[in-house]
C-alpha cells in the first residue's frame, strides 16, 4: 500500500513532467489538465494531494465516488470530479449530480440518459465521447464509424461535448491511437482530447492531449475499495 504522505511529492514530479512534455511539444504547460485518478483510494490517501493544492480528480465508479467525495468536496472548495469509467444508464442521474465531467459517453442510450438527468437534477456537465480506437470487443467506446452519429445526437440533446477520449489496447504502441483520436477530433471540430495515463501521458501530450489521467504515478499501487 502506498504511503499517503508520499503522494504530494509524486504529484509535484508529475506536474513538472507534464509541463516539460508540453514545452517539448511547443505547447503551453497550462494547456494540459491533470486528472489525478483516485479510484480505489480512500480519503487518507487523497487528502495529501488535495492539501498540495490539486483539485481535479478522476473516479471509475459512481457508487464509490458518492461514498467518499461529498465530505472531501465540502472540506476542499474548488474540486472538479471527472468520471472516467464506464457509466450505466441507470446511474446517469447520480453521475450528473456528483461529477463535473464524464469521459465515457459511448452510446445513444447514455446520451439520452445524461440529457434527461441534467434536466431532472438541474445541473449541466461536460462530456467526452469515448472512442474504441482498438476495436476491442471487451472494451467500452463507440466504433470510429459511429462517432459522427453519436456526436450529432449528443449535440442535438444539448450536451456540452468537450472532446474525445480513448483507452488504447494495453499491448499496443499508444502513439498511433493518440494520432488517430486527434485526427477524429479535428475532423469533427472538437478540441478536447482525454488520452494518456501513468505510463504514456508524455506521449499523449506530444500528440495533443488536453487531459491526462494519471493514477498510480501519483498514488502508488492500487488498494481495494472498502
Amino acid at each position: 500500500m502506498t504511503r499517503p504522505d508520499g503522494a504530494a511529492a509524486r504529484l509535484g514530479i508529475i506536474v513538472d513532467r507534464i509541463a516539460q512534455a508540453a514545452i517539448a511539444a511547443h505547447r503551453a504547460p497550462g494547456s494540459v489538465t491533470l486528472v489525478a485518478v483516485s479510484k480505489t483510494f480512500e480519503a487518507a490517501a487523497i487528502e495529501p494531494v488535495l492539501g498540495a493544492g490539486h483539485r481535479v480528480f478522476g473516479e471509475n465508479r459512481v457508487q464509490e465516488a458518492e461514498r467518499k467525495w461529498p465530505a472531501l468536496v465540502a472540506t476542499y472548495p474548488g474540486v472538479r470530479l471527472h468520471l472516467i469509467g464506464a457509466l450505466q444508464t441507470n446511474k446517469a442521474r447520480a453521475a450528473v449530480a456528483l461529477f463535473d465531467v464524464i469521459h465515457s459517453v459511448d452510446r445513444a442510450r447514455l446520451v439520452d440518459a445524461i440529457a434527461e438527468a441534467q434536466v431532472r437534477v438541474g445541473r449541466r456537465v461536460e462530456v467526452f465521447l469515448q472512442v474504441n480506437t482498438g476495436a476491442e470487443a471487451q472494451k467500452s467506446g463507440a466504433a470510429p464509424g459511429a462517432l459522427a452519429g453519436l456526436l450529432e445526437q449528443a449535440r442535438a440533446a444539448g450536451l456540452d461535448v468537450a472532446g474525445l477520449m480513448c483507452l488504447p489496447p494495453v499491448d499496443d504502441d499508444p502513439a498511433p491511437h493518440f494520432v488517430f483520436l486527434a485526427r477524429l477530433a479535428a475532423e469533427h471540430g472538437l478540441t478536447g482530447l482525454s488520452m494518456g495515463m501513468s505510463d504514456d501521458f508524455e506521449t499523449a501530450i506530444a500528440h495533443g492531449a488536453t487531459h491526462v489521467r494519471v493514477g498510480s504515478a501519483i498514488f502508488g499501487s492500487r488498494t481495494k475499495p472498502a
